[in-house]
């Protein structure tokens, strides 16, 4: 029962870890609990330092994860205000350090490291570990772990004006996306659309998948009150749209774009798993 008690006052800041680690909450809630089932199989009277054991398999977990095929992860659907791109911090972990979380521009640019140099940079930019306790973590040297952050540290820097010229282009299609289905203007929607685009929809009760351009576009029309009441938002890094009614969100939408096309969008409208609005707290401009 201690044990139990003394994992639950932990599991907050592992839970803050694994998000930060894997930029998800439905990853990180699984690492945190692997974490647990892994400390359940241990003998307590063998750990020295049960929090920075703790912080260790964490680690070790998320590092499995990020190396596991892409399609195993799930997307949290988590949904963040989106306001037109600033100028980047000097320093990528400053940003990170100023919004106490990790940026979602920051977050894609993570997401072209490798997993090692990924946890090496989170752990030690962010987290302060040290260099001989990441590498335990990465399977490393201590100069080796040195090198994976210093590493992804200017890589980072290196993405920080693509990934803005990027953010830029999504803010761009997305507005555009958002007038020409409130003027349900067909032609520019078919424009803005891969042929073989796909759109996904989850409503809670049902699912609906629709394949092609010209079937999406129509449908979207018909959806054109609601996108007078859309505002930009990011979901798990992605450009998206939030549709508010009644000051609730009642559905949120997800683009891919590949080369300034959209060839797929997620739809959201389970009430059970939409954001609230005062995550978003944000305005329509």
């Amino acid at each position: 029962m201690e044990l139990a008690e003394t994992f639950e006052e932990q599991r907050p800041r592992l839970r803050a870890l694994a998000v930060q680690l894997l930029g998800g909450t439905v990853d990180a809630e699984d690492a945190v609990q692997e974490t647990w089932l892994r400390l359940t199989r241990s003998d307590p009277s063998t750990i020295e330092n049960l929090n920075a054991w703790l912080t260790t398999v964490t680690s070790r977990v998320c590092l499995d994860l990020l190396r596991a095929p892409r399609r195993t992860r799930e997307s949290s659907w988590q949904v963040e205000s989106w306001t037109e791109p600033v100028d980047p911090a000097p320093d990528p972990a400053e940003a990170v350090i100023e919004a106490d979380r990790i940026g979602v521009a920051l977050l894609m640019v993570l997401d072209t490291l490798s997993p090692a140099e990924r946890i090496a940079f989170i752990l030690h930019d962010v987290f302060a570990q040290s260099f001989d306790s990441i590498a335990e973590v990465v399977d490393r040297s201590p100069q080796a772990a040195r090198q994976l952050a210093s590493r992804a540290r200017r890589r980072l820097r290196e993405h920080e004006g693509p990934r803005e010229a990027e953010s830029r282009r999504g803010m761009r299609l997305v507005h555009a996306w958002r007038r020409a289905v409130e003027d349900g203007d067909l032609r520019v929607l078919l424009e803005l659309l891969d042929d073989n685009a796909v759109l996904r929809a989850d409503y809670g009760e049902r699912s609906e998948v629709i394949a092609g351009a010209g079937d999406i576009a129509a449908q979207a029309v018909m959806l054109g009150s609601l996108a007078a009441r859309s505002i930009p938002v990011l979901i798990d890094g992605r450009p998206g749209l939030a549709a508010i009614h009644s000051s609730r969100v009642v559905a949120v939408m997800a683009f891919t774009i590949v080369d300034g096309t959209i060839v797929s969008l997620d739809v959201l409208a389970d009430p059970t798993r939409l954001p609230s609005l005062s995550q978003l707290e944000k305005t329509r401009p």
